[in-house]
Formats: C-alpha cells, sequence, structure tokens
C-alpha cells in the first residue's frame, strides 16, 4: 500500500480563488450536484467498433478522435443531422443522443422515441435496421436485434423473428419467472441467461408461495390500497429457485436439478462455451459452504462439482466463471487468501495458479483481449482509497497497471484488448479523460474538466486516516467551512453509511463528498465521513468483523472518529450530530441512543432497528438467523435503547420502502410513546426507500435545517 499521497492531500486546498463569490442553494446543491455542477463528462463516450477510433458528444457535435494520437476532428453536427431530418419531414433533434456505432460510418440515434441511422459515407438519415423492441419490457434481455426474452404478468416470452413465444403459462403472483431472484444478492441482477450461439435460454424460476406477504400501501388512492409483496424476513421461510432451460428450436423446456436444501442459492450462472455445461454457484442458506457445480444442459443432470469454497463466517460468490478462449480453462475470483483475486482452473476443477495476489482486491473483471492472452479489472493495489486498471498476461501471471496518477480510475477497453478510455479524477481533480495504449502504455489525453465549483465559495477538504482501537487504519475525510477560521469553534456532521458493500471515501472529487456539504460549509459546519470496520475493499477480515453482531464494531470505528474529532482545536466537543441512511440510519440511530450524550443531534433516514424484519439473504450472511444468534440480534435490536436517547433525533421513512420496510420506523416510534420518550419524524408518501427526484431537495432542506435550527 502506498500512503505518501495522503499526506499530500492532508495539506492541499481545495482550488478556492479570489474570484469565488456564489453561494449554493438547496437547490443548487442537491438537484444540480450531479449535472450543471458536477464535473463535466464526455457524452456517449466509446469506441467505435472495428476502426482505431473513439467518439463522443460534445455539444452539438459529435467528435471522433484517433486512438493513437488522441486528435480530434468534427464528424457531423446537430444541424447537418436536422437538415437532413426536415428533408425526410421528421421530427427535429433537441440534442444528439447516440446509442451505439454500428460501424466507422454509421452510428444509431435517437430521435425521439425512434431509433434512427446517421450514415456519414452516403449523407443520410435512414431507418433503424433492427427492430424497435420495447425496452420498458420487464426484464429484457435482449440476445441479438430480433431475440430478446422478457417477463409479463410473471410469465417469461421470447420474441423472435416477429412472433412472441409463451415460455410459461403459470406465473403468477407467487410464481415468478425471469426475473432476478435471491433479492439481487450475490451478484444477481436478471433472470434469464441466453447461451453463447442463442440456441437456448436459461431462466430463473422463483416459487414464493412459502414466503409471508406484507403490505405496501399505496396512500394516492382514494382510499388507500394495500398491494401485497413476497418480503422474506430473516429466519422464516425463503423462496424456492430453480433454474429452467428453454430449446429455441424445438420447444421444450426442462430444469436443471439443483437437487438439495429448496432455500439454497443458485448464483453466478454461466454457459459453456459450446453449450453443452451450465455453471452454477449453489450456495447453502447458512451462505458459508459454496459449490461450483457443472450440468448437463441436454438432461439437467449434475456433471461434477469443480471445487468447493467454505468458510467459518460466510462465502459471498459475486462473479461468474470466465472462460479463457476456450472451454479448457477459467478464471475464477474468491477471497480464499483474504483478498479478491484472481484463480486459473482447468474446466475439470484443478487449480492452474493464482494468478494475482496481494493485500488489495480485484474490484471489476473486464473481460480479455482479443486473443485470450490477457484479462482487464479494476482494483486497489496502490491504495484502499484508490483505483487503477490492470491487465495480467494468463500464462506467465505478469501484471500491469495501465493507468498512472495517484486517484480514482475507471476505464473501458475496445474490443480488441489495444486500447482504453481512461476516465479519471482524484480528490482535487474534477475529471480527465485519456487513451491509453494497453501494450505501449502510451497515452494521449482527451479532456481536462475545469472545476465547476470555481465561481463559488467552497470550504477545504482533504483525505487521511486514523487509526483504531486495534491499529488499524480508517480512511476519513473532512469539509471545513468556508472562511475557515482555526480559532474558531465549529459543530460537526458526521455523515456515514459503514455497512457492508460500501465506500463513502475515496480518492475521487471532493474525496467522493456530496454538494450539499459544500452548502453546510457555507453555513459554518464541518462535515466529517469514516470507512470502519465492515465497509468493502479491505480484504476479509475487515469486513467479517461484524459477523453476528452489525452495529457493535461499526460503532467503535464511529467513536474513534469523534475522538479525533474533539482533539481538534476547532472543533467545538458539544455540538457533534450525525446523519445517515439506511444501514447508515441504523448507525446513527444505534449512536444517538447506545452512546448517548457523544451527538447532540442525529438524522435517520430509512433505518433498519430490528435485524429480525430484514430480509434474508443479506441479514443472515452478516447475522446469522435469529435463532442461531439470539443474542447478537437483541444486542443490536435498537428499541432496546430507545429510552437512552439523549439530544434530538429526526427519523425519516419512504412510506412505500420495500426494503427497509417502514415498519421498522413505526415500531420505534410506538416504543418511544410506551418509553415517554419524544423525537421527530417524517415519512415521504409515494417514495420507497429512498427519496429521489425533485422531492429530494425537500429532503435535503428538511436535513439541513434540522441541524440548522438544533445543532
Amino acid at each position: 500500500m502506498k500512503k505518501a499521497f495522503f499526506l499530500v492531500l492532508a495539506l492541499a486546498a481545495s482550488l478556492t480563488v479570489s474570484s469565488q463569490n456564489k453561494l449554493l442553494t438547496i437547490q443548487d446543491a442537491v438537484l444540480k450536484g450531479r449535472t450543471t455542477l458536477a464535473p463535466k463528462r464526455l457524452q456517449s463516450l466509446g469506441f467505435i467498433p472495428g476502426s482505431d477510433k473513439f467518439s463522443y458528444v460534445e455539444g452539438t457535435t459529435v467528435k471522433v478522435g484517433d486512438n493513437a494520437t488522441g486528435k480530434v476532428t468534427d464528424f457531423v453536427t446537430m444541424n447537418d443531422i436536422n437538415k437532413l431530418l426536415k428533408a425526410e419531414k421528421r421530427d427535429s433533434l433537441k440534442q444528439v443522443i447516440i446509442l451505439e456505432w454500428k460501424n466507422e460510418k454509421q452510428f444509431y440515434f435517437l430521435s425521439g422515441i425512434l431509433e434512427l441511422i446517421y450514415d456519414a459515407g452516403a449523407k443520410k438519415v435512414m431507418d433503424d435496421d433492427r427492430k424497435q423492441n420495447d425496452k420498458t419490457l420487464e426484464s429484457y434481455d435482449e440476445f441479438d436485434n430480433n431475440t430478446y426474452a422478457y417477463t409479463e404478468n410473471n410469465n417469461l416470452f421470447i420474441h423472435k423473428s416477429d412472433k412472441n413465444i409463451q415460455v410459461t403459462t403459470d406465473g403468477s403472483y407467487t410464481l415468478v419467472y425471469g426475473k432476478s431472484v435471491h433479492r439481487d444478492e450475490f451478484g444477481i441482477h436478471k433472470g434469464t441467461y441466453w447461451s453463447p450461439s442463442g440456441n437456448f435460454l436459461a431462466f430463473y424460476r422463483m416459487d414464493q408461495s412459502d414466503v409471508t406477504d406484507y403490505p405496501i400501501i399505496d396512500w394516492t388512492k382514494y382510499p388507500a390500497e394495500n398491494k401485497n409483496i413476497k418480503y422474506p424476513m430473516a429466519g422464516n421461510k425463503s423462496h424456492y429457485v430453480t433454474l429452467g432451460i428453454y430449446d429455441l428450436k424445438t420447444g421444450k423446456t426442462w430444469y436443471i436439478k439443483t437437487e438439495g436444501d429448496k432455500e439454497q442459492y443458485l448464483t453466478n450462472i454461466q454457459w459453456s462455451p459450446t453449450e453443452k455445461n451450465i455453471y452454477i454457484a449453489v450456495l447453502n442458506r447458512g451462505q458459508n459452504h459454496m459449490k461450483l457445480n457443472e450440468y448437463d444442459v441436454a438432461n439437467g443432470t449434475l456433471t461434477k462439482t469443480l471445487f468447493e469454497e467454505k468458510d467459518e463466517k460466510y462465502t459471498e460468490p459475486l462473479n461468474p466463471i470466465y472462460f479463457v478462449k476456450n472451454e479448457k480453462q477459467f478464471i475464477w475470483l474468491s477471497r480464499r487468501d483474504g483478498y479478491r483475486h484472481a484463480y486459473l482452473y482447468n474446466n475439470d476443477g484443478s487449480l492452474v495458479k493464482q494468478l494475482t495476489k496481494g493485500k488489495w482486491e480485484i474490484k471489476d473483471f473486464n473481460g480479455f483481449d482479443e486473443s485470450y492472452s490477457r484479462f482487464f479489472f479494476h482494483g486497489n493495489d496502490q491504495g484502499p482509497a484508490t483505483q487503477d486498471y490492470y491487465s495480467v498476461n494468463i500464462k506467465n501471471g505478469e501484471m500491469t497497471r495501465l493507468t498512472s496518477g495517484t486517484g480514482f480510475h475507471s476505464a473501458m477497453k475496445d474490443k480488441k484488448g489495444d486500447y482504453i478510455i481512461d476516465n479519471f479524477s482524484s480528490c482535487f481533480t474534477p475529471r480527465e479523460y485519456y487513451v491509453i495504449n494497453t501494450k505501449s502504455k502510451k497515452s494521449v489525453t482527451i479532456f481536462k474538466a475545469e472545476n465547476p465549483l470555481a465561481e463559488y465559495k467552497t470550504g477545504k477538504w482533504n483525505l487521511f486516516t486514523i487509526k483504531n482501537s486495534e491499529g488499524t487504519e480508517l480512511y476519513s475525510r473532512i469539509f471545513k467551512p468556508v472562511d475557515f477560521d482555526s480559532t474558531k469553534k465549529y459543530p460537526v456532521i458526521v455523515y456515514l453509511y459503514n455497512g457492508p458493500h460500501s465506500q463513502m471515501v475515496t480518492n475521487t472529487w471532493m474525496a467522493g463528498g456530496e454538494l450539499w456539504y459544500q452548502y453546510m460549509a457555507q453555513k459554518g459546519y464541518i462535515i466529517f465521513t469514516l470507512d470502519g470496520r465492515g465497509t468493502s475493499y479491505r480484504g476479509k477480515d475487515f469486513e467479517q468483523a461484524t459477523f453476528r453482531q452489525l452495529g457493535t464494531k461499526e460503532m467503535e470505528d464511529q467513536l474513534k472518529g469523534v475522538e479525533y474529532l474533539k482533539s481538534l482545536s476547532y472543533v467545538d466537543p458539544n455540538r457533534i450530530g450525525v446523519f445517515g441512511w439506511s444501514f447508515g440510519g441504523f448507525m446513527t440511530t444505534s449512536l444517538m441512543t447506545r452512546n448517548p450524550g457523544v451527538y447532540k443531534v442525529g438524522v435517520a433516514g430509512g433505518p433498519v432497528i430490528d435485524w429480525s424484519y430484514y430480509e434474508i439473504m443479506y441479514t443472515e450472511r452478516y447475522m446469522d438467523t435469529p435463532q442461531e444468534n439470539k443474542e447478537g440480534y437483541e444486542k443490536n435490536n435498537l428499541l432496546n435503547y430507545v429510552d437512552k436517547l439523549k439530544g434530538k433525533l429526526l427519523m425519516i421513512h419512504g412510506a412505500q420502502d420495500n426494503v427497509v420496510v417502514w415498519q421498522h420506523s413505526v415500531k420505534y416510534h410506538k416504543r418511544a410513546v410506551d418509553k415517554g420518550i419524544q423525537l421527530d419524524s417524517y415519512y415521504y408518501p409515494g417514495h420507497e426507500h429512498n427519496v429521489l427526484g425533485k422531492d429530494r431537495a425537500h429532503l435535503m432542506d428538511k436535513i439541513c435545517n434540522y441541524f440548522i435550527d438544533n445543532l
């Protein structure tokens, strides 16, 4: 791990210049924070297939650049396209939205709701040559221009050659086909999987008949209407998932014989290149024993278990196997040595070698070059708060860092693997784009974004580490008030999440901070964030430290953050507040009641209150079942600490929340009434687990004002 840059960051200042005089409104901070006041992005940026070129849209002009030199030329303007559209009596464009390049001379673009083709060679606009599919369909999964799968009324359909084929007929509220399963855990984000040549479709079948109904009220109706959902709470019955195979040639359907516990998890589906086998990472409900199984597609039977992975706490498969050119070898990602790394296997399940090593993690697998001699990935071997792009030579295991400059790199590669486009940001660098040759590592600059806050008064920020009670470094950031005066005392808002699968503190623009921090910096507040144990990309031990006791170790680390804050001469130790959403809402409520008096004000959004009311897949991974871990559930049940509340607490919830159901907050309020404890609350009808759209400005205005009024 390289830490020198943190010393630099700790001394660095935000890009404050004398011309800064504008002040942010809360609407600016919330509604423009990801648009006009975010670092500029190049729209429709990507490689052009069949060429050594890239393209993007700048304003109303399509630009095309050379990969080797970075030289950019104008390809076509919106005015040029509109002249062609006008001649054909079509609607004019208001902006150029490139959907995809067909070849070096043609691209698909969006005109209203229609897809059209612009042909640079013929200088004309043509009708789309691919079918206009309704991509708003549930679980839409396209194989090619004429073939796609979708779910309608919980039944699976395939559209092929202008015909709709109904694959299943008994879909219902309790029986669902072709949709994502297991509550989108284990890297599952869809419910259908096309075979390589499109001869077969694998699909999930989810039987929810054993899962308890849960009411979600639609408050906009007169009178209000209840809509039940299936919500599997920890310790209760889960759904039963199987994997079906549909043969497009014969029209027959059969199921893979994944024998075992009905409530096991079928994850990380992958077809063999020959379509003869299908692979499933089968995980037990206890989530501590995974079998990578190979099945014969023709009859659905188990061919062999390639290998197994066990863990005394939990194992979490997140990626399918990745075949190397043919079916003889594949790459598997695992944390078996404590960090997520790549392993090369023969197709009989024998390990060839570990391809990457070290106390860092592969974050995303990004495929192979055209010859399958190298694979690419994002990883953080330069430090937990950073991200770079790498290639690995499969034959000799040589790993090459393709990006340079300390910060956060998000890259895309061309089909051949010869070039990548690097989207780079760091704590004080808004955004920069580069094209990099993956063999020579020669880099050419495409674009550098200006500071979007150059005209605004902003507070300084920096990124640094502190140590917890075990001596482990915890990554932190701090935003100071506008016109900061070290001789004054300032209030602090601790903004946190600190749950699994999260990382809030990164070496990205503003250290990953939100723009509302600067709004509060204008009001004279310090904003502080710390990623404690349980968060991601620090290795298995760091994440699993919270096992069976969600909330306990995390609080210890957050209190170390408070200890650090109180050591600063310019922090008012009596005016520290805390705010978080979801797991952060759970943490906020925990800190306000299990450590009463440390924080003066808290805002808890969508909080988990009692883990036995949260979903099976997530909760049982980290807590086991309530029956197995009664002590852990009881210790971290926040209903047991309501009467310990000191200070002001605002609890906010979406009234249609189907993730952390509203009942969590309702039960907390009932316990507060029973105990004679006063707290504040607000709910958002029509919103689920978060408050999005224009209403988000209302939400953040309420939260910010709550701190202004009470901290």
